[in-house]
């Protein structure tokens, strides 16, 4: 694609512009005193104060839990400019995320990163978004209205004993707001130069003092990304959404909430002459009842349906039901126990091709678990075990256990230091046991296999929480993992095919996760991370894996992230997003560095101005090569939005 020569003016004035404002913010500060009405002050302290609910699935403060948790805010997504969900996971340090094309997307914690990555939950206000067709996730079809995500938590580590199955590596649950904080009407849109356009529109209202709703459309249309020669890949992807919450307060004790969305979209990662066609509808509902600080309990069931198409004469018809019912109770001082129980129901549903063929093609899988955990008080407010396990049963492999055991020592108000011991399991999907391909011939390339077992993983984990003055926050995690059971790719024979998937690679994977907050002054925040993963993958003993052992992960060493958000005068804010990221060894993509910049003008109470930059610091780059389809090239783009609220 040709770039106008207007996008590098764009792109150099917004880069000027930034350093300009930073310089008369603080020519500013020194000659004057600014009262903090000017400002909107960031609080270091309300953020380590932030109850999150994916670890214990309970609300804890942040500053608490035993565990390697980041925590996106939505001041973090507003401030970095991002356009969709997985761009803001981006600002998650111990995330690796790649954009591999417009559409389709690389994520996982702690490694194992591909297209297909198969060792991450991922959920949406408590709503898996989980395929059983290869045990991950099409982030294409994963859509929010990003003003109004209250928070995104990260979990790095094993989920499984509250989580279940495929919450290997880790756990991501985005997390929307309540309907009664957003009252009143918003409006954005956006367009630039890779992206056409981009809409929302959102009203929410207040029917009395305890029932609120909120009902939303969003939708955008990306642009193409390059080929290596630099001409247009025809890979564009569009998508519109929209749905209703409605938020209501039964009693002092009762809250229910009822949930609706439907989509439609056009990925187009191959591409073909014709881009696929998604569409679904999810609706759900969670009931929660707090009878005192001693016993609560919620119950929660969901309804989600998703037909793919990929022009390709394969669909995928996807039906799922869910229940989940958890309690905690408090027994005497030094016994908090949770436990419960979840059943779920996939009817999946293919269209074969002559030589690509899953089998049977509709297939009904279950899942029924109970789980127990335990959080005891060996010396009160200062030394704590967690033990428990999730024992769970699926139609392929029947019974998995999924213990955990977590160490909290607490040896000051902001020191916490934490350790942990966790199994978890990655079960098979339906490509790992249902799969065949031929030859038009008819000869055999891969056979499905009924013996395929699940991956598991053993996880140590040690982490130092801390605050060592006010403005400034560090969390430290590291861990080694042992896995056994990864897929491979088995030949039947002497010949090279056909082959099997198999369980024939091991391996341990080790590293370290540090993230920091610093808040040097009331209206500058900066935050960021440094992550380092290093696997060493190896064949068991009677494995010829055809890939050895190197087709589950490309993953880079090292990565950095650094955000800075700043509040200037005259209702001006400076957002900017540093991100280095490693190499990858196979196939290979070089190492980058990129920068986005956020420019906002509050023209008002009701208007906002936005001037994005993104990737600002190279033409375009790779970022991951998938074997199918050849790489592309994620190019520098400028863009401008305004959001009206009243």
């Amino acid at each position: 694609m040709k770039i106008p020569s207007s996008f590098y003016v764009k792109a150099r004035i917004c880069c000027k512009v930034a350093a300009l404002m930073f310089l008369m913010c603080s020519e500013t500060l020194l000659a004057q005193e600014l009262t903090a009405q000017n400002f909107k002050k960031l609080s270091l302290e309300e953020l380590m104060n932030v109850e999150v609910t994916s670890v214990s699935k309970r609300t804890e403060k942040l500053r608490e839990t035993a565990s390697a948790i980041q925590i996106i805010t939505q001041k973090d997504i507003h401030n970095s400019g991002v356009k969709t969900l997985p761009e803001a996971l981006r600002l998650a340090s111990n995330l690796q995320v790649a954009q591999v094309n417009s559409s389709q997307w690389a994520i996982s914690a702690r490694g194992f990163n591909n297209v297909l990555a198969n060792k991450l939950l991922v959920m949406i206000d408590g709503r898996s978004v989980y395929t059983p067709l290869y045990a991950g996730v099409f982030w294409d079809i994963q859509n929010v209205l990003l003003e109004d995500v209250d928070r995104i938590e990260v979990i790095s580590g094993p989920g499984g004993t509250l989580w279940g199955a495929n919450a290997v590596n880790g756990v991501i649950n985005i997390i929307t707001k309540s309907a009664k904080d957003t009252k009143g009407l918003l409006v954005e849109a956006a367009t630039g130069s890779v992206m056409p356009g981009l809409g929302s529109l959102r009203y929410g209202g207040q029917v009395n003092k305890d029932l609120a709703y909120r009902v939303y459309g969003t939708g955008f249309k990306l642009g193409n990304t390059l080929e290596t020669d630099g001409s247009e890949s025809g890979d564009n992807w569009s998508m519109l959404q929209g749905g209703l919450q409605i938020d209501w307060n039964l009693s002092d004790k009762d809250q229910l909430t009822l949930r609706q969305n439907l989509y439609g979209g056009k990925p187009n990662p191959n591409p073909n002459p014709k881009p696929a066609n998604s569409r679904g509808d999810n609706a759900a509902i969670r009931w929660n009842r707090v009878n005192s600080d001693k016993f609560s309990l919620h119950l929660s069931g969901y309804y989600d349906h998703t037909l793919r198409d990929f022009n390709s004469g394969f669909t995928e018809d996807l039906k799922t039901f869910d229940l989940d019912w958890g309690n905690q109770l408090q027994m005497g001082e030094r016994h908090l126990l949770s436990f419960g129980a979840g059943f779920r129901l996939m009817d999946h549903k293919v269209s074969n091709l002559e030589v690509f063929r899953f089998l049977p093609e509709q297939k009904t899988l279950y899942l029924f678990n109970i789980y127990a955990q335990d959080e005891i008080q060996l010396v009160k407010d200062r030394l704590k075990l967690t033990i428990g396990s999730k024992i769970e049963h699926n139609s392929y492999t029947g019974f998995e256990y999924q213990p955990n055991g977590r160490l909290t020592w607490t040896p000051a108000k902001n020191h916490t230091v934490w350790s942990a011991v966790s199994r978890a399991v990655r079960t098979p999907a339906r490509i790992d046991r249902d799969f065949s391909l031929d030859l038009p011939s008819g000869i055999p390339i891969i056979v499905s296999n009924d013996d395929y077992v699940s991956a598991t993983v053993i996880a140590y984990e040690l982490g130092w929480r801390l605050q060592p003055v006010d403005n400034t926050s560090i969390s430290l995690a590291t861990f080694y993992n042992t896995y056994n059971n990864i897929r491979s790719v088995e030949p039947l024979t002497a010949a090279l095919f056909p082959v099997v998937f198999g369980n024939g690679v091991k391996g341990n994977t080790y590293g370290a996760e540090l993230s920091a907050t610093y808040q040097p002054m009331s209206w500058w925040n900066l935050r960021g991370g440094y992550t380092f993963v290093r696997k060493e993958l190896s064949l068991k003993s009677g494995s010829r894996d055809s890939n050895k052992a190197t087709a589950e992960s490309n993953d880079p060493t090292h990565q950095v992230l650094i955000q800075s958000n700043i509040t200037l005068p005259a209702k001006l804010e400076l957002g900017t997003v540093i991100r280095f990221v490693d190499k990858l060894p196979n196939p290979y993509v070089k190492a980058y560095t990129a920068l986005d910049l956020r420019l906002g003008w509050h023209l008002n109470k009701m208007i906002e101005l936005n001037l994005v930059g993104q990737n600002l610091l190279d033409k375009r780059h790779a970022e991951f090569i998938p074997d199918s389809p050849s790489a592309r090239l994620i190019e520098r783009s400028v863009y401008g939005k305004i959001t009206f609220r009243y």
